[in-house]
Order: structure tokens, then C-alpha cells, then sequence
């Protein structure tokens, strides 16, 4: 038996970023708009996984392109719009809403929970983690680190607001109000990381809380963190 141990400990020590990728959190990315009648659903099931899910990073994204058509989402963000933009292209599928993509690796209609459940078991068992990362409140900015690994990569910086509710007044969601969850604010790229250990300080991005995401360059998402408590 001793000899099995060792062995099963040699073995998860030889697997890149395996003990890592268990404790980092699954990116569930919502590609949503305000404007958007088959989106509620969508929001809700997000809405759960913020409440339920400490293993998932759940972000709101509302993108722009509903916004002339008859109600301005006053989330929408034109970074979002352009970060599903990329997604579009590498998966094939145009930009639609609601879409979620599971880790930067899977596209999905937002509101079919099955497909997206699945991917999720799916990217908790298989998604690979090339460094650690960290994130914490610093006084009045951010402390950030992330560890050395194989690769490169960059690193982004998310703002998000915990809750919202917004009673809609025109378009396809005319006299709805909505209730949406970690409604991202504002993403940027704080660093180019190329597999060196990186100690970064920053001030703290638009929104009530903050997640950070390393992201390889095929866009998967290869390492996550918010702070403690959060």
C-alpha cells in the first residue's frame, strides 16, 4: 500500500498544473444584452451559479450590438462585445446572445443548461492550469501575483458589480425587470506573461469586486483567481 501511494503522489506530481487545476475556479463567461428577450433565462441560470458555485467564476458580459435596437443596455461594455468578437471567430459561430463559453474553451447557447453544466464537469476534470495566480485587496489597489510556468500568456484584470436590477422600458424586454449577477464592468490586459513569476500592483478597475484571468494565447483561460472572501 505504501508503495501504491507513492506512487499515485509521483504520478499527480508529474501532471503540469493537476492539483492547481482542481483548486482554481471554472471561468463561466455569459455573452448577454438587456435588449435580448432570450437572454432572462440565461441570466438566471447565471444568477445560480454566482449563488451556488464556489468552483465557478460566473461574469456577466453585456455586449453593445443590441443597444440600437430599441433599449441601450446601460452595462454594455464595447470590450465585451469585442472579446465575444475573438470568441466568434476561433469557434466559428458569429457572436449571438446568450452564449456562454465554459474556460475559453467552449462555446454554448447560454440558456441550455445541460450543455453547460456538462462542459463545466467537463473543464473541473480536464482544464489545465500553467501557473498559479493570486489576487488581494492591497489597501486601496491590488496585489497580484502569478507563478512561474510553462508558456505565455496575458494577464487580464476584471471588474465586475455584484448585483443589479433594472426595470426595462423598451425593446424586446419592454416591462420586465431584470435581476443579473456579477455584471462585468470593465477588462484589460495588465501584463504580458511569459512564464517568469510576476509580482504586479494595481489600482482597482471599475466595479464592486475584481477577478483576475490568465489567458493562453489561443484564449483559453489557463489560471483564475479573485480575492479571498469575495
Amino acid at each position: 500500500m505504501p508503495s501504491l501511494i507513492a506512487s499515485l503522489g509521483l504520478a499527480a506530481a508529474l501532471i503540469p498544473g493537476a492539483a492547481a487545476a482542481a483548486d482554481r475556479p471554472v471561468v463561466v463567461e455569459l455573452f448577454t444584452s438587456q435588449g435580448c428577450s432570450s437572454c432572462p433565462p440565461a441570466n438566471a441560470y447565471l444568477n445560480e451559479l454566482v449563488k451556488g458555485r464556489r468552483d465557478v467564476l460566473p461574469l456577466a458580459f453585456h455586449v453593445t450590438y443590441w443597444d440600437r435596437l430599441g433599449w441601450k443596455d446601460p452595462f454594455s461594455l464595447e470590450a465585451a462585445t469585442v472579446r465575444q468578437d475573438r470568441y466568434g471567430h476561433r469557434f466559428g459561430d458569429g457572436s449571438y446572445t446568450p452564449e456562454i463559453v465554459v474556460d475559453g474553451s467552449s462555446s454554448h447557447v447560454g440558456s441550455d443548461r445541460a450543455a453547460v453544466g456538462s462542459a463545466i464537469e467537463q473543464a473541473k476534470q480536464k482544464s489545465e492550469t500553467v501557473a498559479t495566480v493570486s489576487i488581494a485587496r492591497d489597501g486601496d489597489g491590488l496585489a497580484i501575483e502569478v507563478g512561474a510556468g510553462p508558456g505565455r500568456g496575458k494577464l487580464l484584470l476584471v471588474g465586475f458589480d455584484h448585483e443589479h436590477q433594472t426595470a426595462i422600458r423598451r425593446g424586446e424586454n419592454n416591462g420586465r425587470t431584470l435581476q443579473e449577477a456579477n455584471v462585468v464592468r470593465s477588462i484589460r490586459t495588465i501584463a504580458d506573461w511569459q512564464g517568469s513569476p510576476l509580482h504586479l500592483s494595481e489600482k482597482r478597475p471599475d466595479g464592486e469586486d475584481v477577478a483576475v484571468l490568465l489567458e493562453a494565447p489561443d484564449g483559453r483561460i489557463v489560471g483564475a483567481s479573485r480575492p479571498p472572501g469575495s
